[in-house]
């Protein structure tokens, strides 16, 4: 008899759609200080690995660029204030939410996003269904080191054993396999269905009632 009563999501393309404001937050930067301007395709490509990464793809030189720091001071401003502009679950999200609840499931999200936006958007968007929500911050190495998932995995009091990961990016696939834990691809969100098989996913789905039966099924 399987022991899961757990799931633990990625935010960001897999709960909710985000692109378009952390689009509009990168321009804001780029354009402040005279980098190039990007769509949300380009932006799409670029995002999985936190701000500092995102920030290092986006401008000319990288890290190396001198207005890197100063991108890296306003960028969380600008993001934090804008981030419910465009930003909302894809369709489906909340009821499969309230399914996985009514089975008694425990629910958790994991993100690179830095702490205190994911915090935030827990609150705005899912207050009644997920209990834990971790991001990015110094103190813990983000994905896909598993220390976040462990660390959300001692807040809800259960084991790895009754854990399942759900993410959309290469990057949730190697976090759940350094937790030891099964990972749910989902092709909704930033990365495709090919991209993600090239990466390892091992289960794919297309919809979150889809999902609500995968995880259900575990």
């Amino acid at each position: 008899m399987s022991t899961r009563n757990t799931a633990i999501f990625d935010l960001d393309g897999t709960l909710l759609n985000t692109i378009q404001d952390l689009t509009n937050s990168v321009n804001y930067c780029m354009k402040k200080y005279g980098g190039p301007v990007y769509t949300c395709e380009e932006i799409r490509e670029k995002v999985g690995n936190g701000i500092y990464v995102l920030m290092e793809k986006a401008l000319p030189d990288g890290r190396s660029n001198p207005n890197y720091d100063a991108c890296m001071k306003d960028f969380p401003v600008h993001y934090k204030e804008h981030m419910l502009d465009n930003t909302k679950p894809y369709d489906g999200i909340i009821d499969m939410l309230h399914t996985l609840k009514e089975h008694g499931y425990k629910l958790a999200i994991v993100s690179n996003k830095f702490d205190a936006a994911v915090k935030g958007l827990c609150k705005d968007f899912f207050a009644d269904e997920i209990e834990v929500a971790i991001g990015e911050s110094p103190a813990i190495h983000k994905k896909p080191a598993p220390d976040t998932v462990f660390q959300a995995m001692r807040e809800l009091n259960v084991k790895p054993e009754n854990c399942i990961y759900i993410g959309d990016s290469e990057v949730d696939i190697q976090t759940a396999a350094n937790a030891g834990i099964p990972c749910i691809s989902v092709n909704w969100g930033f990365k495709s269905t090919e991209f993600l098989k090239e990466n390892g996913a091992i289960q794919i789905v297309s919809t979150p009632k889809e999902l609500t039966e995968s995880i259900l099924n575990q």
